[in-house]
């Protein structure tokens, strides 16, 4: 067992230790968030810069065909409402499913590759396929993926 002195020693020592060691940790922790923000600052100041250099350099010459309202090519004309087909909204969820599924296998990969994790991490990527395949053969038997 320590003397109190012992103890008061060290208190002291440990205090002069962390009074330099912690205005140094704390400079390198507040000098990495002003990097963030220096970097965060350059970058708005770039896109205001390319805004208003293109506000400048633009040719402004308005004409009331310029000024019409202008969607996907199509002039409007006749009432506000299209029918879209739903296909279009199918195949773009079926193309996020399988972008996930893509960003799934990266990580899948390496812990695949570490030992003692092979078998476990096959079995749950087969799982996960196996729940992508009946999706995808859902969409086919469904005629979602026949263009027509």
């Amino acid at each position: 067992m320590r003397t109190t002195r012992e103890r008061g020693a060290d208190v002291a020592d440990v205090t002069d230790v962390t009074g330099v060691a912690g205005m140094t940790l704390a400079s390198e922790y507040f000098q990495s968030y002003s990097v963030i923000g220096l970097l965060a600052l350059v970058g708005v100041l770039f896109v205001a810069v390319a805004f208003g250099a293109g506000r400048l350099l633009r040719p402004v010459v308005p004409t009331p065909e310029k000024l019409l309202t202008y969607e996907c090519g199509v002039d409007p004309v006749g009432e506000g409402w299209a029918h879209t087909q739903v296909r279009y909204y199918v195949y773009a969820f079926l193309y996020v499913i399988f972008a996930v599924d893509s960003i799934f296998l990266f990580p899948w990969a390496t812990v695949f590759a570490a030992p003692g994790y092979g078998a476990t991490t096959l079995v749950e990527m087969f799982i996960f396929l196996g729940f992508l395949a009946v999706g995808l053969l859902y969409a086919w038997k469904k005629g979602v993926l026949a263009w027509a």
